[in-house]
């Protein structure tokens, strides 16, 4: 049974949020998400996007296996004009699970399968994929790469959790070696080629991972990092912003984007009774992105406002506001009604997330009104993610709205939402960490299940679930 979300009207909804201060707004005329927009030149047909997500059910070779196919066939039916492409990294040692993605040009006839199949699926469907727009994003994991995790920074709080020797479980310490200065110089020439077979392959747009303490959002917090990468805010910025002008002069008929934590906030932990609870930090904060020095709990965005702009002027046509980290922070990236099996229940009420994304990205859009910036953070919302959704666009709070892991139980509610529907009440994400559940079982032979959502598409994830769930090592 449902701990927090209750609600069967707007209006008791709306009534929590009141009464815990938070600002959050619902809107029963849903044609702001119909109205088309201009991004770098290119006209989408309606505010609906699909977000990038971890994909782990591609080969082990980095080539998109059938059930990546079958997302991305679903997801082009499903009629949202944007749809962000999965993580694709640049290197296939800098993938997070062994069945991710790589952009390279020996797997460049892959991704044109699978862009192929999403636009002919959309055309199919609706007739004409012209004002379409697909990505792909661009990734290198850091620290949690797999076999090996590559440090960019030493992290007091992190650097205890990121396993180096996977036979012997030693963890990171001081002494563990960082990325060199040449490493990440020869990284950005591996993300420039990977731009060229993303543009050779034929994606509208390239997304350059920023988010969620991957290796490009770690550079950004490398406050204690030596060299040319760390240090100072010109330095922290360095690799962004020098690949994007690598890329654009290149590149220059590319449109670029990046999916950005502008929060990164601290790692917590499992407490009493299974609460999450925050690790306990010194002060200042030395090793954190768009979060005070003083205060953990507090964004502060001088500093990706700042960065925002550099990338503006760059060329970066479009920005996705996210936040926290997935593995230390799980209530702050995607509010839950339920934790994935390896965390701990939510802090906080789950609205008070949502009302957190909905506040930082209304500051992002605010400071850059004419930048199209795509928001985050309404899956908890279900049946109301696109009242809150419509309500934001109306207000100048947001530009897009993105749907991530509902997508995966219901890839056509943009179809519902154009035609005036209420979305499917047998297939809208409970949030109950199924997909989590599935991306954090890594103990088949190909070290890792591909993930989905059992619950409400159960013809092909019941079976992959229940297999994860009848083999998983006892502890």
């Amino acid at each position: 049974m449902s701990r927090y979300f209750k609600y069967k009207a707007a209006d008791a909804l709306l009534s929590d949020a009141k009464a815990m201060g938070l600002d959050i707004r619902l809107s029963e005329e849903l044609t702001p998400l119909a109205q088309p927009l201009t991004i770098g030149g290119r006209t989408i047909g309606n505010r609906l996007a699909i977000h990038p997500m971890e994909g782990c059910d591609g080969d082990l070779d980095g080539n998109p296996g059938e059930l990546t196919l079958r997302r991305y066939r679903r997801f082009g039916d499903g009629g949202a004009k944007l749809i962000w492409g999965e993580a694709a990294a640049v290197v296939p040692e800098g993938r997070a699970n062994t069945r991710q993605l790589v952009c390279d040009e020996a797997r460049a006839d892959g991704l044109a399968r699978l862009l192929d199949q999403c636009r002919q699926s959309h055309r199919e469907a609706w007739g004409d994929d012209s004002d379409l727009l697909v990505g792909l994003q661009l990734t290198h994991s850091g620290r949690y790469s797999v076999p090996r995790p590559f440090l960019a920074q030493h992290d007091p709080w992190l650097d205890p959790r990121t396993i180096i020797d996977r036979s012997t479980k030693r963890l990171a310490d001081a002494d563990t070696p960082l990325l060199s200065d040449d490493d990440l110089d020869r990284l950005q020439d591996r993300y420039v080629e990977a731009a060229e077979v993303a543009a050779r392959v034929g994606f509208d747009f390239i997304d350059l991972k920023q988010c969620h303490r991957y290796l490009l959002c770690e550079l950004l917090s490398s406050h204690t990092r030596p060299g040319k990468y760390g240090g100072s805010f010109e330095n922290r910025t360095r690799f962004i912003r020098e690949v994007v002008a690598r890329i654009r002069d290149r590149l220059p008929a590319l449109m670029v984007a990046t999916r950005m934590n502008v929060y990164d906030g601290i790692p917590w932990r499992t407490g009493a009774d299974q609460a999450g609870e925050p690790e306990q930090v010194s002060y200042p904060l030395r090793s954190s992105w768009g979060t005070d020095p003083q205060d953990h709990t507090r964004p502060d965005l001088d500093e990706p406002i700042r960065l925002i702009g550099m990338l503006r002027d760059l060329g970066v046509a479009m920005v996705n506001v996210t936040m926290g980290n997935p593995y230390g922070s799980p209530h702050i990236i995607r509010p839950f009604e339920y934790p994935p099996p390896d965390g701990y229940e939510t802090p906080e009420h789950p609205l008070i997330g949502v009302d957190r994304h909905f506040r930082v990205t209304e500051q992002i859009q605010r400071a850059f009104p004419d930048l199209p910036i795509l928001g985050s953070g309404y899956s908890w919302l279900q049946a109301f993610i696109f009242q809150a959704g419509a309500a934001n666009v109306r207000d100048g709070r947001v530009s897009i709205v993105g749907v991530g892991r509902a997508s995966l139980s219901h890839p056509d509610f943009a179809r519902y939402v154009l035609e005036g529907r209420p979305l499917d009440r047998k297939r809208i994400c409970r949030t109950f960490s199924y997909c989590t559940a599935l991306m954090r079982s890594k103990h088949n032979d190909l070290g890792q299940f591909a993930t989905g959502c059992p619950p409400f598409d159960k013809e092909v994830y019941d079976p992959i679930w229940k297999e994860a769930q009848q083999t998983a090592p006892s502890t």
